[in-house]
C-alpha cells in the first residue's frame, strides 16, 4: 500500500526549520547555526521523542550534512509532485547521510521512519528552492567538502580590511 506524504506539514515544516536555520544564520556570529545543530543533534539523539513537541529541529539538525545524489533528485521530485511517501529500501538510497549523523539518523528511523522521511523532504525543498535558503557552514568534519572548492576558507579575516576599504570608497565616490 503506497503511504502519502503529508505535504501541507512538510511545508510547516520547512518554514519553520528555515526560520530557525535563517536565526542562527548570521553574520556577527558564524558558528552559531553549526553550534546549534551540533548540540540539538545530541540532545535528539539521546531523546528523538522531543521532536513530537518540535519536528523542525531534526531538518535543521541535518541541514547542510546530507547529500541527494542528482539521479535521486528525479525520484525526490516525483514523490513531492505526488505526495507519495517513498518505501525505505527507495528511500535509504537516495539520499547521503553524513557518517557522523548515522547515530541520529538511526535513532530517529527507530522512534519514526516517517519523521525522518518528511525531513529529508523538507531538506531537498530547502536545496532545490535556494534563493532565499540560507549557506550551511558545518566546518567541523575532516572530510567536508567545501574546502575542495576554489576562494573558501575557514577563515575570512584576510580579506575584512579590502572589503572595509571598497565599501568607504563607494561611499566617498557618491559625495563628490
Amino acid at each position: 500500500m503506497v503511504k502519502k506524504l503529508n505535504i501541507s506539514r512538510i511545508n510547516e515544516l520547512k518554514n519553520n526549520a528555515y526560520d530557525n536555520i535563517e536565526s542562527y544564520d548570521d553574520p556577527d556570529t558564524p558558528k552559531a547555526l553549526e553550534q546549534f545543530t551540533s548540540q540539538i543533534k545530541k540532545v535528539l539523539e539521546a531523546d528523538p521523542k522531543m521532536l513530537d513537541t518540535v519536528p523542525e529541529y531534526l531538518p535543521v539538525a541535518l541541514y547542510g550534512r546530507i547529500k541527494f545524489p542528482a539521479e535521486a533528485k528525479l525520484k525526490w521530485a516525483q514523490w513531492i509532485n505526488t505526495a507519495t511517501q517513498p518505501e525505505w529500501d527507495e528511500f535509504k538510497v537516495t539520499i547521503g547521510f553524513n557518517n557522523a549523523d548515522l547515530p541520529l539518523v538511526l535513532a530517529v528511523r527507530s522512534y519514526s521512519e516517517t519523521l525522518l522521511i518528511e525531513s529529508c523532504a523538507v531538506l531537498y525543498l530547502l536545496e532545490t528552492q535556494g534563493k532565499a535558503t540560507p549557506t550551511a557552514k558545518h566546518h567541523d568534519d575532516e572530510d567536508d567538502d567545501d574546502n575542495d572548492y576554489v576562494g573558501t576558507s575557514d577563515n575570512d579575516d584576510d580579506d575584512e580590511g579590502e572589503e572595509e576599504d571598497g565599501y568607504y570608497d563607494h561611499y566617498d565616490d557618491e559625495d563628490r
